[in-house]
């Protein structure tokens, strides 16, 4: 038989020990607060927390309620133009419509005006992540590459710029205000720009660098539902065009909701219009590009006022409400079960 080594200790060798060192933080002996939970503190903090929510939830509905919105849907009032979007081989052909509304008393402040879609699912897993976040930052990419597909070239090999369903499915439609007063017709001046977010202008969204923005998207071509190429989406404003485009920025941030709203322009505060929108008769121009019948959707106009806790969305205050009603209602609970098994226990001690 062969020798087997020994893994005995031999007499006189020291091991190191696996204890941990004799410190406080390892031995766990560090000073901490380990407050003793009593029937006051605890009902105490049921019931600030039940009082605290309820108050914010309150202060927040009524925050929210006070908000002006007029809300215009344009999907029936439009169906010409929808019958003929309908068809795709129409898509180089315009098509146009007019929507009244009166408003009965002013709207004061600023004023927003929004498109809102309904049934349109923005939250599909491949829906979400078709998109090139290296091509939106101006870089040079091979789109084939990336998650954009089907939306990446066309059968010669041309890229798309912007590549992926996101940026080709993005709201085309154009809408302008018109105010009709005693004398004549006045536009409504409405503000494209400064309607995105700081970060998304100025951090997630870059044009590719050239001496002129069309020389840069040269060798691209323009995705397949879009009218025009992406570096003439604002010829009117060379900040406003190509990725860095607001109406473009807003439409790649995705809704969770199939139905949902995004900011469009926002009323200037010039002229007649320095208060805000005044009472009277109003008419929209819309020109539908933006087909919503296959989905069975709808779309819809916004104006809005927005206070110091956004627009006119009570969720936030309903929940606060629900919440502190629930900590209000388990405090009274607990305070019930403490009178009675202390009644119980006087009972017995007697």
């Amino acid at each position: 038989m062969k020798n087997k080594t020994s893994v005995l200790p031999q007499e006189g060798e020291v091991h190191p020990s696996r204890c941990p060192d004799n410190s406080a933080f390892k031995q766990q002996k560090l000073p901490a607060w380990k407050p003793q939970l009593t029937i006051a503190t605890v009902l105490s903090t049921f019931f600030l927390t039940g009082a605290f929510c309820l108050s914010a939830g309150v202060c927040l509905i009524l925050s929210a309620n006070s908000v002006r919105e007029i809300q215009i849907d344009y999907s029936d009032k439009c169906s010409d133009c929808s019958k003929l979007r309908e068809n795709s081989s129409n898509w180089n052909k315009e098509c146009h419509c007019s929507v009244n509304f009166t408003l009965k008393e002013d709207i004061l402040g600023d004023v927003f005006m929004y498109y809102g879609l309904q049934n349109f699912y923005q939250n599909h897993r491949r829906y979400v992540i078709s998109r090139s976040d290296a091509q939106l930052l101006g870089q040079k990419v091979n789109v084939q590459k990336s998650y954009c597909a089907p939306f990446t070239t066309y059968r010669n090999g041309t890229p798309m710029a912007p590549c992926g369903a996101i940026a080709n499915s993005m709201f085309n439609d154009t809408i302008d205000l018109f105010y009709d007063s005693n004398s004549s017709v006045i536009q409504v001046p409405l503000l494209k720009t400064g309607n995105s977010w700081w970060t998304d202008k100025n951090v997630k969204f870059r044009n590719p660098k050239s001496y002129n923005l069309s020389s840069a998207f040269a060798g691209t071509a323009r995705p397949p539902y879009w009218q025009k190429p992406v570096y003439l989406l604002d010829e009117e404003d060379e900040r406003n065009n190509g990725y860095v485009n607001d109406d473009f920025i807003i439409w790649m941030r995705v809704s969770a909701f199939a139905t949902f709203r995004n900011l469009y322009r926002r009323v200037s505060r010039i002229r007649q219009f320095a208060d805000g929108l005044p009472a009277g008769n109003y008419t929209f121009h819309i020109s539908y590009n933006f087909p919503v019948t296959k989905f069975k959707g709808r779309k819809h106009v916004i104006l809005s006022t927005v206070v110091w806790s956004g627009g006119s969305n009570p969720f936030l205050g309903i929940a606060y409400v629900v919440s502190g009603t629930a900590a209000t209602l388990t405090g009274f609970v607990i305070t019930a079960i403490h009178l009675k098994l202390r009644k119980k226990k006087t009972y017995f001690q007697k």
